[in-house]
């Protein structure tokens, strides 16, 4: 590697670093595509400059290795921040949550979705972009009942709620005036337990500050919410992003310890997790798991169990 390339190199990745770093001193909304690739960024620019380092030997390379290792190190430990303690009450009951987002111009796959959902053992299932399963309806509601969502409590095909249990006042909220009814929240009987169950679609993050302000919206509804709560949805960002992490820690959320990536799905597991399952004590996340296949999805399902406690 010539003097020049090796200059080069670390110059990119210096600056890749600082953008990266900027998270530390603002929130700053464009930078949120970064900041939910904090750990990939970070190990990429541990592999360039441990590369410098060994043609070059100098005190810079040594300093942008050291610089990379720090935000990777960061970003494992938000992480496993917020993670759950899979350690539920003796009389805890199972419970078990599906939620996908399929992709609203999916509806040839409509039948292999309904044949994963249906397959799944699910007690509850959150559908985002659900018009593409209007064709699989009638078929999903012989084994979920009750529904809330395509035209059932709304004008809007979109997000969808089916459940085995009566859906107890159900209602949907308008977060932002970017799109209407994205999220929506009831309550199910879980042997004598009210689960509060709430399902969101969140802005994509790099819209001004929307993502921000509809996880403000989303935690003013929950903070009237007592006893056990299951959110989950398509977050369109990583648990480490800055307000994600706010957001966990106002609503005193948990998630899995290290969560399956769900996008993009051409990455598989070396992707991200923006969709994500969330669960408040009593409710306790035992695991989350994500589907063998997106089904045609830009984005991978997300099977949780938990055990609801009273």
């Amino acid at each position: 590697m010539t003097a020049k390339l090796a200059c080069m190199v670390s110059t990119m990745v210096a600056a890749v670093l600082f953008i990266a770093s900027l998270r530390y001193v603002t929130d700053f909304w464009l930078l949120a595509f970064v900041t939910s690739f904090q750990l990939h960024i970070a190990i990429v620019c541990i592999l360039l400059s441990c590369l410098v380092f060994w043609f070059t030997r100098d005190a810079v390379s040594a300093l942008l290795v050291v610089w990379s290792l720090a935000l990777a190190i960061h970003a494992i430990a938000m992480l496993m921040e917020f993670s759950t303690s899979a350690n539920p009450a003796s009389d805890a009951r199972p419970f078990r949550l599906l939620s996908f987002n399929v992709l609203m111009d999916n509806a040839a796959n409509a039948d292999a979705i309904a044949d994963t959902i249906l397959e799944s053992g699910a007690d509850a299932v959150y559908l985002f972009e659900a018009a593409a399963l209007q064709s699989a309806l009638p078929r999903l509601e012989q084994t979920y009942p009750h529904r809330l969502g395509c035209y059932s409590g709304t004008p809007t095909c979109d997000l969808l709620i089916l459940s085995k249990r009566p859906l107890l006042e159900g209602r949907f909220h308008s977060l932002s005036d970017l799109r209407r009814d994205r999220f929506a929240i009831a309550s199910v009987d879980v042997d004598g337990t009210e689960l509060t169950l709430a399902a969101g679609h969140i802005t994509k993050p790099y819209f001004d500050d929307y993502h921000r302000d509809e996880l403000d919206e989303v935690s003013e509804i929950l903070f009237r919410v007592t006893g056990p709560l299951i959110l989950a949805g398509d977050f369109n960002s990583a648990s480490i992003a800055p307000d994600m992490r706010a957001f966990l820690a106002a609503n005193e959320l948990k998630k899995a310890t290290f969560e399956p990536a769900t996008w993009p799905t051409e990455a598989g597991r070396f992707g991200i997790a923006i969709d994500h399952i969330f669960a408040r004590a009593p409710a306790i996340l035992m695991k989350t798991t994500r589907l063998p296949d997106s089904l045609g999805s830009n984005h991978y399902g997300l099977v949780a169990d938990f055990m609801i406690g009273k």
